[in-house]
């Protein structure tokens, strides 16, 4: 399996980070959602793949088959990881997609390594660029979420994730889209991720502040939301994104849950050919 390794800046250990690259012509890196891994792409993969590009899917740092350091959980040392794999890859006129926490990578890869390299950016889901609920960010989600997140992951990960599987897609009104064995297939790949790394992001996604880098960012870019996302509000997220980036685009899915990669994988995939073309 390839893997990018590399020494952090901070200890004397090695990390590696575990990725696949398929297909040919311009290139995709598909960023992955919390708690999940790059497995969670298996249905946009392939349609991107048919439709003429280059896609590299990673594991980020604690979860797949990525290493499991003890720290560098923010997003400032994410954003370096997909950094350096974009230069071990040597990707240029790149286009970003982010799900969920991935959207944080990106934003957060604009405001350390600006836009050079980029043809185009996607936020599907995104936490960015602000969920916590501040003076400032009335829309956005109380701190007592995130701290009830940890410590229900402190105190029982494994009993805690079946739960936030079924919200992630809305499993009541899309029995019919989800079916029991992919919920089991997503609790496999979260439970088997670091027990610290899934606490570590929590602050990560939940309490980073994105606004200011938003703003930098200077290629085309969509961001995608379903109105029934249960998990990550719009409101603080795609709204406010497609608001601070310029001549931006917003596309809502009607019905579509925190999960529409799977619930709405058609609609999702046509979004991403169509903006990326």
């Amino acid at each position: 399996m390839p893997y990018l390794d590399k020494t952090t800046a901070a200890a004397d250990s090695n990390i590696s980070i575990f990725y696949e690259d398929y297909g040919t012509g311009k290139p995709v890196i598909l960023i992955h959602g919390w708690p999940l891994s790059s497995a969670m792409w298996e249905y946009q993969t392939p349609a991107l793949i048919d439709a003429g590009y280059r896609v590299i899917q990673y594991d980020r740092r604690g979860f797949g088959h990525s290493s499991r350091p003890w720290d560098g959980y923010t997003y400032k040392a994410m954003a370096e990881d997909l950094k350096d794999l974009m230069d071990k890859l040597d990707l240029q006129d790149v286009t970003l997609v982010g799900f969920s926490m991935g959207g944080g990578e990106i934003a957060q890869y604009v405001d350390i390594f600006g836009n050079e390299r980029l043809h185009k950016l996607i936020f599907v889901s995104s936490i960015a660029p602000f969920m916590l609920k501040t003076d400032d960010n009335e829309n956005g989600v109380p701190k007592k979420v995130f701290e009830d997140m940890k410590a229900a992951v402190s105190s029982d990960r494994a009993g805690f994730l079946p739960d936030f599987g079924e919200n992630f897609v809305n499993y009541n009104d899309n029995k019919d889209k989800v079916s029991q064995g992919q919920l089991d297939y997503n609790f496999n790949i979260a439970v088997a991720a670091s027990p610290k790394a899934t606490l570590g992001c929590i602050d990560a996604f939940g309490k980073t502040d994105l606004r200011d880098a938003m703003k930098k960012i200077d290629v085309p870019t969509l961001f995608i939301h379903g109105d029934a996302d249960n998990v990550v509000p719009m409101e603080p997220t795609s709204k406010q994104g497609h608001e601070l980036v310029k001549d931006s685009k917003l596309e809502i899915i009607k019905d579509a849950p925190h999960g529409l990669y799977l619930t709405h994988k058609q609609e999702l995939n046509k979004l991403l050919i169509d903006f990326i073309d």
